[in-house]
This record gives structure tokens, sequence and C-alpha cells, in this order.
């Protein structure tokens, strides 16, 4: 059964804001010639690998709210730049805009049942959600109005 992951994404304002930041991520592994792999680093590995792999998704919580995703391709053990071992969450580059949900800040990552997953902003119904600026979006999602 498919399960995801939910996590922050401190820093970012926007999916513009994470879309450049991690292009830039690859961009840096390609001049240093190292493995072009997108990846975000954690200090837990998640138990229920099998089911994050049969399609599993990182959510990204931006700003308080849900707002895209990541196809997750696997899982790498790492070393931060203190020296500590990590757990390297693999990412296919593909980001996915998802309707808009509230998400309560949090520590580290938390699973997250494909049933409670937000659905893509793909959809006919979604389409003029998904023509939105972001920060509409995201202030109608805080007032829970989408």
């Amino acid at each position: 059964m498919t399960l995801h992951l939910v996590k922050l994404c401190v820093g970012a304002h926007t999916i513009e804001d994470l879309a450049h930041w991690q292009a830039g991520r690859l961009a840096e592994a390609r001049r240093k010639g190292g493995k072009a792999q997108l990846f975000h680093t954690t200090y837990q590995t998640p138990k229920r690998t099998e089911e994050l792999l049969d399609g599993g998704c990182l959510f990204w919580v931006i700003k308080g709210v849900i707002q895209v995703r990541q196809r997750l391709l696997g899982f790498e053990e790492g070393t931060k730049e203190d020296g500590r071992r990590c757990c390297l969450l693999l990412l296919d580059p593909q980001l996915t805009p998802v309707r808009p949900t509230p998400r309560r800040a949090f520590q580290g990552w938390r699973y997250l049942s494909i049933e409670d997953a937000p659905p893509d902003l793909g959809s006919a119904s979604d389409s003029q959600i998904a023509s939105m600026p972001a920060k509409m979006r995201r202030e109608l999602a805080e007032l829970c109005l989408i």
C-alpha cells in the first residue's frame, strides 16, 4: 500500500522558491562533477521504505500549507556537513502542485496516508486554483476557503 511523507520546507516562501533552490543544487552538483541526484537530508530514516517506494511522494509544507509534492525515488545513507550520519531522501526533480491544505508546524517528517494526501492541481475543477498567484492560493488555504 502506498504511503507518503510530509515535511516542512524551511526557507522557501513559494513553490517557485523551492524549484529555484533545487535547480541550483543540481547545477552545483554537475559543476563539481558529482552525482547530479536531487535529495533532501534528514536525520531519521523512515522504517516503512517499501510502502514509500510503492509510488510514494514527499509533500512539502510551505508557509503552513501543503502546496507541492515530489516523487520519492529511494533512500541512501549520507553524511551531513558536520560529519553526522543522515538519510538522503532521493527525489524526482518534477514538482507537482497540489490542492493547498493547511498543516501545523512539526519537526522532522511525518507519514501521510494516501487517503489524507491532497489531490494534484491538474483536474478541470482545479484549473482556476492552479492559475491563481501562489500568494492568493496560500491565503485562501489559510482561511480554509479552498
